[in-house]
């Protein structure tokens, strides 16, 4: 090759690898949004707004918070997908929106799964079981024994049609072989007046929606869907502890970019979003969640093995939502 073909190749590298470095290094030079897929409320809210809050001041640029609900948590997802590539628009993206729509839609109009690289996992949500005061019922076993014996005949509330709530419902069921009587209402609150009166059995439900029955003794929680005790209520069993090995299941939600994003910009926010979790320890736990504490290389394998075995539990429970 000659000398000025040489040269003319070293221009054009330059002029594709020049213009990202810049953009890295002066990274963020104009306020960054973070999307939330949901209405105002909710465990996404709060992770937008508290990283939002904390992230601003490190960055010493604006980061705001648009929540852009629709579809679940698909219209404010696809959304963020559609955006350049350079770190101004974020996600946040959990359980729901990256790995239980790409199963539960068949026609979603993107795949989280390669759209999205991401940032760090910040806030893990158990899972409880609850049920109604006055169950017969003390233990796990029991109250799965009852649901063997009698199929359908213990009522099992849920916060309707592919959420976590039943999904998670599902999995304890195709694990157990436990079989309750379903009953979907629209949203987790809808479900507890017939709870808290007796009419419905039980609720698997977010711990941190739960919490505040579960301490005024008008529901009774049976056992923690995750991997430990909750110190809201530490003599509340794990699955585990009461013997369903290898159910430690829980939601987790955390700060997604698009897939293309620069590397160096991942690893600012990287960085500087590990920086802040230590402040979010106290206003998570308030609620019943956790920091989640897991490495930069455990992040992906993780979020892969989630995807894997929920897309396996939504096709065999044949769950659709379209």
């Amino acid at each position: 090759m000659q000398a000025s073909s040489v040269l003319a190749c070293a221009a054009m590298l330059a002029a594709l690898v020049v213009p990202h470095t810049a953009a890295a290094q002066g990274y963020p030079d104009k306020p960054v949004k973070i999307i939330v897929p949901i209405g105002p409320g909710g465990s996404y809210d709060i992770v937008g707004r508290t990283v939002a809050d904390a992230l601003g001041k490190r960055l010493g640029q604006n980061v705001v918070v648009e929540n852009k609900p629709g579809a679940g948590t698909v219209v404010g997802t696809q959304f963020v997908a559609s955006q350049p590539a350079d770190g101004y628009t974020l996600l946040v993206g959990g359980l729901s929106n990256i790995v239980f729509n790409p199963a539960l839609y068949s026609k979603l109009g993107h795949d989280p799964m390669k759209e999205f690289t991401p940032i760090t996992l910040v806030l893990g949500i158990p899972y409880v079981l609850v049920g109604r005061k006055d169950l017969p019922f003390t233990t796990l076993s029991e109250v799965l024994d009852a649901a063997r014996k009698e199929p359908g005949k213990f009522s099992m509330a849920n916060a309707g049609a592919g959420t976590g709530q039943h999904l998670v419902a599902a999995a304890l069921m195709s694990a157990t072989g436990a079989k309750f009587l379903e009953v979907p209402y629209k949203g987790a609150q809808a479900a507890y007046p017939d709870i808290l009166s007796g009419r419905v059995d039980f609720f698997i439900d977010s711990y941190p929606a739960a919490l505040g029955h579960i301490q005024s003794g008008s529901v009774r929680a049976i056992a923690i869907v995750g991997p430990k005790r909750n110190p809201r209520t530490p003599d509340v069993p794990t699955m585990a502890e009461a013997g369903v090995k290898g159910f430690d299941i829980e939601s987790w939600m955390g700060i997604f970019a698009p897939a293309r994003t620069p590397p160096d910009v991942v690893a600012k926010l990287r960085s500087e979003i590990r920086a802040i979790l230590p402040a979010l320890k106290e206003p998570y736990e308030k609620v019943g969640g956790i920091v989640l504490e897991i490495s930069d290389a455990e992040v992906s394998p993780f979020i892969q093995r989630e995807y894997d075995m929920w897309t396996k539990v939504i096709r065999d429970t044949g769950i659709k939502l379209d």
